[in-house]
């Protein structure tokens, strides 16, 4: 069977929440995103080049949606999720200082050892979110796309 085509990124992110509006304003008001699509169920946050956060509301997409153009499957979840959302490193300690001042409380702070650093904090529905510095994992660098495919 051979290697299996490329995969290029993390396209979304979902997580499910209890009130859609209240997370909306949490996500908007506290980490500064701006929302691509709203309605009554969902609220995709632009996250970044290329990266979107899409925030559900609980038990409102359990059907799959028929549209013009396919469908899309029936999703949902339950319980507290985690994902990490990335900053540049010298934007650590003004986003610790911003959360702090927003009310919001860093539940735990991390420095990994390959340089990277996290801070990590709940949002209204209790998913573990993290900003987290370049220098996590392996293939996660400062350096543009090209470098890293040259070797620098």
């Amino acid at each position: 069977m051979g290697t299996p085509p490329p995969i290029t990124g993390v396209l979304e992110t979902a997580i499910y929440v209890d009130d859609i509006k209240r997370a909306a304003k949490f996500y908007r008001d506290v980490l500064g995103l701006q929302a691509l699509i709203e309605d009554d169920r969902l609220v995709a946050f632009d996250a970044g080049p290329a990266s979107v956060l899409l925030v559900f509301l609980r038990g409102a997409t359990l059907k799959d949606v028929v549209l013009p153009g396919g469908t899309i499957p029936a999703h949902d979840s339950s319980g507290p999720y985690h994902f990490a959302l990335r900053i540049p490193k010298d934007a650590l300690s003004a986003w610790r200082d911003h959360l702090v001042a927003k009310g919001v409380l860093v539940t735990a702070e991390m420095v990994w050892p390959q340089g990277g650093e996290s801070l990590y904090f709940n949002d209204p529905d209790g998913h573990v979110v993290e900003l987290a510095t370049p220098g996590i994992w392996s293939n996660d660098s400062d350096l543009p796309v090209a470098a890293l495919q040259n070797g620098i």
